[in-house]
């Protein structure tokens, strides 16, 4: 079957007149063509959505918000629909599917009701018969360009802000999941958005991505990938708001007084849910030296167990990864790590047959200095690197580029205390997994993760602009900061 752009409210073939295609990772069948979007059809799509921008900004927020709050029910009626589509596209299992859906559905329904909000301050001025406030508005078209792991619910997380401040939207999704993106984009449509206020065009990053990037009509842009595309954003789209997501090297610390079997659980869920291919996956264990064989022992039994699939089988635990790009880079630095002096044990292959499966791997001997423990691999594999002392610990964790997500296992309330204060990080957990971002509250990292907060009152903050507001009544001409004391 063949798929179209979706611009100013129509479907339509891309100006290009080309197609690519995307398959089922599981079986590596084919699920369709999509239209290969160029240069032309991302500047009609901008164009588009100028053009209707004053028409949605000037839609009361509360109205806008009833739409987002249709769209969150019809994300319900069909979350099992569109959980067993991202399943087939994307691989996950089907309970991480549903997930996806229900994150959707969540920050949907929570920025409908930002319609009735949309908060303001109000604060004293300096002088008498003076008032100060601030008032938000929107920024203008807003490019959002998601990926694939998750890939309903990122587009949510941007757009359902992004609207309901009153910005209209041109969506670039991952060239890997463009059906899920737009099965969303017609949920969108069905709750009544009006034309031109979201256009989608699929396509690459080097066509799409970039001519979306550059375009000056783009007031603000969203973005979640890898950090070699995020740096290239910076330096290429201009003065523009720009909001960042890229990653991480996300580690859990167990302590030597932690719950082993808690901490286990709570380890095989963060490393090897989704395939290892979520930007706030564990790929490191910090694990103190007293405990560290009686737990490292039992994480390998428990992984071992771990069934690959498809992820619309009940009795899968683990999917397949995205394509076999990422099967190679899982490989390479297995072959790595190995070569670099780590122990492995277990896994580091990929399944016989079709699909693109790699079996959920571990190292141990691991060293902060090692590439497997210092750069982002985005598969199902772990490091294992041991320590003595909460702060050596502390430092293990530190000792990395970026700054999403940390936990931390232990039944002493300092050393909790001790992790939230000193991990340099824009999420710690403690006694939980590095996953399970709730959508009322800031999700994003510092250093090279990136600098954006979306979720909640932030994600507001991310798709509005702020306009201090002074309305003096007093009758005459009143100077702020001029002393005219007597």
């Amino acid at each position: 079957m063949n798929y179209g752009l979706y611009i100013n409210g129509k479907w339509v073939k891309s100006t290009s007149d080309e197609t690519f295609e995307s398959v089922n990772p599981a079986t590596e069948k084919s699920i369709g063509n999509f239209a290969a979007g160029n240069e032309l059809d991302a500047k009609k799509a901008v164009d588009a959505a100028e053009e209707a921008f004053e028409k949605w900004s000037s839609t009361p927020a509360p109205k806008r918000g009833e739409i987002l709050l249709r769209a969150a029910q019809l994300l319900k009626e069909n979350k099992e629909r569109l959980a067993r589509l991202e399943t087939i596209e994307m691989g996950k299992i089907l309970e991480e599917a549903r997930g996806d859906v229900q994150e959707a559905i969540d920050i949907t329904e929570y920025m409908a009701g930002e319609g009735r909000r949309l908060f303001g301050n109000t604060t004293p001025s300096e002088l008498p018969n003076k008032f100060c406030m601030t008032v938000r508005r929107p920024i203008g078209v807003v490019g959002v360009i998601t990926p694939w792991n998750f890939p309903i619910a990122i587009p949510a997380w941007k757009m359902a802000p992004a609207l309901v401040c009153g910005n209209t939207v041109v969506f670039k999704p991952a060239s890997d999941t463009p059906l899920c993106a737009i099965e969303y984009v017609k949920i969108l449509e069905k709750a009544g958005v009006p034309k031109g206020v979201i256009n989608m065009v699929t396509g690459s990053g080097e066509t799409v991505g970039s001519a979306i990037v550059k375009n000056k009509k783009i007031r603000a842009l969203s973005f979640t990938g890898s950090r070699d595309t995020g740096d290239w954003i910076t330096k290429n789209a201009g003065i523009k708001k720009i909001s960042l997501e890229m990653g991480g090297k996300d580690g859990i610390i167990v302590m030597d007084d932690a719950d082993l079997k808690l901490a286990i659980d709570g380890v095989i869920w963060a490393a090897f849910a989704t395939s290892g291919q979520r930007c706030t996956a564990a790929s490191r264990v910090i694990v103190h030296s007293s405990i560290k064989e009686k737990f490292v022992h039992e994480l390998v039994i428990r992984t071992n167990r771990l069934r690959l699939g498809s992820g619309l089988k009940s009795t899968t635990d683990m999917g397949p990864l995205i394509n076999e790009a990422a099967v190679r880079k899982s490989e390479t630095y297995t072959q790595v790590g190995r070569n670099q002096g780590a122990r492995m044990l277990c896994g580091g292959v990929r399944l016989p047959g079709r699909g693109f499966f790699f079996k959920p791997t571990i190292f141990e001997n691991v060293t902060i200095d090692m590439k497997i423990s210092q750069e982002e691999i985005f598969g199902p594999v772990l490091s294992i690197i041991e320590f003595n002392k909460i702060d050596e610990a502390i430092n293990i964790m530190n000792s990395i580029e970026y700054g999403l997500s940390s936990s931390i296992y232990t039944k002493n309330i300092d050393m909790a205390f001790r992790a939230i204060e000193k991990i340099d990080a824009g999420i710690t957990y403690i006694n939980s997994s590095s996953i399970g971002a709730e959508v009322h509250l800031p999700f994003g990292g510092v250093k090279q993760t990136g600098h954006s907060r979306e979720g909640g009152i932030t994600g507001i903050d991310e798709f509005s602009e702020i306009k201090t507001v002074y309305v003096d009544y007093s009758g005459k001409l009143q100077k702020a900061q001029i002393d005219n004391r007597k």
